[in-house]
């Protein structure tokens, strides 16, 4: 369950741009100029390759052994040899834009967390490292193809993952309970009296609500930091960002006034809203 990658996507495809235009991850990578662009695309289809493994119906064994195909693949790119066909679109983004081999590992490490067994109702220093694994280490080689300087890019890249990614966790309960998965945090949910970790019982629990607002305070303050660091960088340097950011606090925004007892309508900007956000950020 990473940011905004969640949905099935084709697997190796040469370019991330058909895929990438199924999410309103699309609308905040048309922004950008055509070199970035396209090396946002590359990354964004390594993470919807990997991603797609980490969720698919079948063996666990398999699909740890095919992530761990991909770690071995990375590192032929990395240190020269060989470079695997589905990674030869990628090759020329990491040696311009000085992506680093660790952040594609973190992406790694959090899909085989998925891939290993169902997470259920983690502790909050568990739940932490599966933020920053599958999406501020996705933000970490995002700052760099978007030229944030290096003193604010990782604070960047900590903070709006984290803020997308408990965004998402607070808007997809249902979906996530359907296949088995429960990533809101033990702590939590005993402070509200939910003790069942089974995934349904817990998010149709009269007190969901309770468990949810620690999640929701937390990302309100991770995009309150993210706003900060991006005020002091260059307005062009962080238009893509500012737009992720601008959807997702919409739809935090929105699930809170939704609220969390079930049933819940999954919920979702509409593209007016995207639009307006868009033409907010993109252009104006």
């Amino acid at each position: 369950m990473t940011i905004g990658i969640a949905q099935p996507a084709a697997r190796r495809q040469s370019s991330a741009a058909p895929a990438a235009s199924s999410s309103s991850f699309y609308a905040a990578l048309r922004i950008l100029p055509a070199q970035q662009r396209e090396a946002m695309y590359q990354v964004y289809g390594f993470c919807r390759a990997v991603d797609d493994i980490a969720d698919r119906d079948g063996s666990r064994a398999e699909r740890q052994t095919e992530l761990t195909q991909w770690r071995r693949d990375l590192a032929d790119l990395y240190q020269g040899r060989d470079i695997p066909e589905h990674l030869a679109a990628l090759a020329p983004v990491v040696r311009r834009y000085g992506l680093e081999q660790p952040d594609f590992d973190a992406i790694i490490d959090g899909m085989l967390m998925d891939a290993e067994r169902d997470i259920r109702a983690p502790d909050w220093a568990t739940l932490d490292l599966y933020c920053d694994r599958v999406a501020s280490a996705v933000g970490r080689l995002s700052v760099r193809i978007f030229g944030v300087p290096p003193e604010q890019a990782r604070p960047l890249a900590h903070h709006l993952g984290r803020a997308l990614q408990l965004t998402n966790i607070l808007r997809d309960l249902d979906e996530d309970a359907a296949i088995g998965r429960l990533y809101l945090p033990r702590e939590a949910l005993v402070a509200a009296g939910i003790t069942d970790t089974e995934p349904q019982a817990a998010v149709t629990h009269p007190n969901i609500g309770r468990a949810c607002a620690p999640l929701v305070a937390r990302a309100r303050e991770h995009f309150q930091q993210a706003a900060r660091i991006m005020d002091s960088c260059r307005r062009a340097a962080v238009r893509s960002p500012r737009l992720m950011a601008s959807v997702y606090a919409d739809i935090l925004e929105r699930i809170e006034r939704q609220g969390f007892a079930a049933p819940r309508r999954r919920v979702s900007l509409g593209k007016v809203r995207l639009l307006f956000n868009v033409l907010r950020h993109g252009v104006f």
